[in-house]
């Protein structure tokens, strides 16, 4: 397995194993437990627009303090800022001025840790490999995802928030571990066309907020909901689509880096659309949709690697990685922004959440659009076999 031989990358995906059991344990419950907390569901839309406008608003402090300190510093930061957010979200009992905080502390941490991690493995990885190497984090990622929203759920019910989002806090921090080891990246003082190298992927990041907003973030919200805003049913939800999901990042991956990316993509729209069809389909049938969640993880696995893969290859031979993902991700800031305020304002309205949800299909088909056009473009001319590829421990 060439791919593995980037120890740095593996170091990377080790690290971001370890974030996302946090993720799984921790950052899957955000959203939920304001609600839990008594927000209603226009007011936690509101709180999602808030902490991606912070994104927005803090992103350009990032690139002078890149170019000072260079970027695995500024990784680790964010990092440790996502741990402190789950201390400060255990302490928000309503709207006030726990809730301003952990909307704040939550846009710093995102913003630090988003945007350098992108830049980071951009920067690290092999563009021959790049489809292996995201599709053995993703698969990672799904394999991890199967305990940590059990863990997650078990500790909010029975240990309550503080001790709950302590002990997620507590792992998330330890995440920095395998990056400690690994070498720093300097940012360069001045770098020119970095907007033109990085139009294709701020248009693809523009409708992936969207999409993220409408197929994930309102997609938790809904399925809260319907399972009677229980944390056990809610996380078991997320541990059975987290299995279903292990693996397929992998295999697609393996498809990219033989030149099918065309294929690919047409395959993670297909399986896209019709789960967020079903989805919008299972508001009102709790069996349903914990069915479309676990079917859902498929969409991750899939269109995750199909759209990385490009946009890390592009910010690698940018004038400046760093400079390109602050571009993109302030277009990923856009979009996600947009799909909040959309859906608050037709939550206050009264309509159903399915609306919001069904509106990651336009986002989605776009994003398949140009990943289709760029596959077009750029056909990897590199011979392997397609078949699946097991998902073994990372040395």
């Amino acid at each position: 397995m060439a791919f593995l031989g980037n120890s740095t990358v593996n170091r990377i995906n080790a690290h971001y194993g370890i974030h996302a059991f946090a993720l799984g344990a921790g950052g899957i419950f955000l959203l939920v437990f304001l609600l839990k907390m008594g927000l209603s569901v226009p007011a936690t839309l509101l709180a999602l627009a808030a902490i991606v406008a912070g994104r927005f608003v803090l992103r350009p402090i990032v690139l002078p303090l890149g170019k000072r300190f260079g970027l695995k510093p500024l990784l680790i930061f964010g990092t440790l800022v996502h741990a402190l957010q789950y201390l400060v979200l255990a302490e928000v009992d309503g709207i006030g001025p726990a809730l301003f905080l952990f909307v704040t502390v939550s846009s710093l941490g995102d913003v630090f840790y988003w945007t350098c991690y992108h830049a980071y493995f951009s920067s690290m990885g092999d563009a021959e490999h790049r489809g292996h190497q995201v599709g053995a984090r993703e698969a990672l990622a799904a394999v991890v995802g199967i305990i940590a929203p059990l863990f997650g759920a078990f500790a909010l019910e029975i240990l309550g928030p503080r001790p709950a989002f302590a002990i997620v806090a507590l792992i998330q921090a330890s995440s920095v571990l395998p990056l400690l080891a690994a070498p720093n990246i300097a940012v360069k003082p001045s770098a020119e066309g970095v907007m033109r190298s990085a139009r294709l992927s701020m248009a693809l990041f523009l409708f992936d907020g969207w999409f993220a907003g409408c197929y994930y973030l309102i997609w938790q919200i809904a399925l809260f909901i319907s399972l009677g805003e229980s944390f056990s049913a809610y996380g078991g939800a997320m541990a059975l689509s987290a299995l279903v999901g292990a693996g397929a990042g992998l295999m697609l991956g393996r498809q990219i880096d033989a030149g099918r990316g065309q294929s690919a993509v047409l395959i993670a729209w297909i399986v896209a659309v019709g789960v967020v069809v079903m989805r919008a389909s299972s508001l009102d049938w709790p069996e349903l949709a914990v069915a479309a969640n676990a079917l859902g993880a498929l969409v991750a696995c899939l269109l995750t690697p199909a759209q990385m893969t490009p946009i890390y290859n592009m910010a690698k031979v940018s004038p400046c990685p760093l400079r390109f993902h602050i571009a993109s991700e302030g277009g990923w800031d856009v979009g996600c922004f947009s799909a909040a305020i959309m859906a608050a304002l037709l939550a206050s309205a009264g309509v159903s959440l399915a609306v919001p949800i069904l509106l990651a299909v336009p986002a989605v088909t776009v994003i398949a659009v140009l990943l289709r056009g760029y596959y077009a473009r750029h056909a990897v001319a590199i011979d392997l076999p397609v078949m699946p590829v097991e998902a073994g421990p990372l040395p």
